[in-house]
């Protein structure tokens, strides 16, 4: 039976414990037994330790029960220290190791990854960990998470410079509403998807001019590049790119309904990350 084999050391010196304490529990039980049969006390009165009656004895320590105890204390220390070290083994320790290869053996397998077999993966993994709040098909379950299906799009930067953005947590906060409205907030999105975004296109050619100077409203944040001024504001030439996806699962994100945790226990590699950003990001060029 595999639970009883004697060469792993924690069954070994399990069943030796269990062993010794059941010898003994029957040696010291034996005795008491054979004592309550046979014995008088021979003990002395407690003065004064008189209780309607019921009187104490001035009992010596037990000496089977005092060999016994310390024993078991002396053995158990050596169980910690030297028998099986508290620092040897656990659980989570094995798990982590596991993880650990694992991620290794993926990052080998994967090294350079085709962009079919990293949809797939991406697929796979948004299927499993994503699509409980933006949905299977990544439109957000009505409103409910960010519409994926809209997102990575000149429609997407129109959506959130008419709705705003949140939930980032970069320094220079909260981007709010409607900053810019009607054709002026077309044509930042216009500029920004043809000059600063990773979409490289526009819809509205000839709204680019007049973006550029409505950007500056945008640069405010984003800085004249669009680049997020080292790490105060998003860097926006990644918008419409995987990378801007891998931004948000290595940050998080507040959204309307809940927090959106940050992927950075493990849970992902830095590929099944990048395989996420390709597919949402092919889910809004659909």
């Amino acid at each position: 039976m595999k639970w009883f084999n004697l060469s792993d050391s924690v069954n070994l010196l399990s069943i030796l414990a269990a062993i010794v304490l059941v010898g003994a529990t029957i040696f010291v039980v034996g005795i008491y037994v054979k004592q309550m049969k046979t014995k008088k006390s021979e003990g002395e009165l407690r003065e004064g330790a008189n209780h309607d009656e019921i009187k104490e004895y001035n009992n010596p320590i037990p000496t089977g029960w005092a060999i016994v105890y310390v024993i078991l204390i002396v053995w158990a220390i050596w169980y910690f220290l030297v028998g099986y070290p508290l620092n040897s083994y656990s659980q989570v320790g094995e798990y982590n190791d596991e993880v650990k290869a694992y991620n290794a053996k993926f990052q080998t397998t994967f090294n350079n990854p085709t962009k079919e077999t990293l949809l797939a993966m991406g697929e796979g993994i948004f299927l499993t960990q994503c699509s409980a709040c933006h949905g299977i098909s990544g439109t957000g379950l009505n409103g409910k998470a960010r519409d994926l299906t809209v997102w990575g799009s000149e429609e997407g930067i129109i959506e959130s410079i008419s709705d705003g953005s949140k939930g980032l947590d970069y320094p220079l906060g909260e981007m709010p509403a409607k900053n810019l409205e009607g054709e002026a907030a077309l044509a930042a999105a216009a500029y920004m998807a043809k000059e600063i975004s990773a979409i490289g296109k526009t819809s509205r050619p000839d709204l680019v001019t007049r973006g550029k100077d409505e950007w500056m409203v945008c640069a405010a944040c984003h800085g004249e590049d669009g680049k997020g001024m080292d790490g105060l504001g998003p860097d926006l030439t990644k918008y419409g790119a995987s990378d801007f996806v891998v931004d948000v699962l290595n940050r998080g994100k507040q959204g309307f309904i809940g927090h959106m945790p940050a992927f950075t226990d493990s849970r992902l590699t830095d590929i099944q990350k990048q395989a996420v950003g390709e597919y949402a990001v092919s889910l809004s060029k659909e």
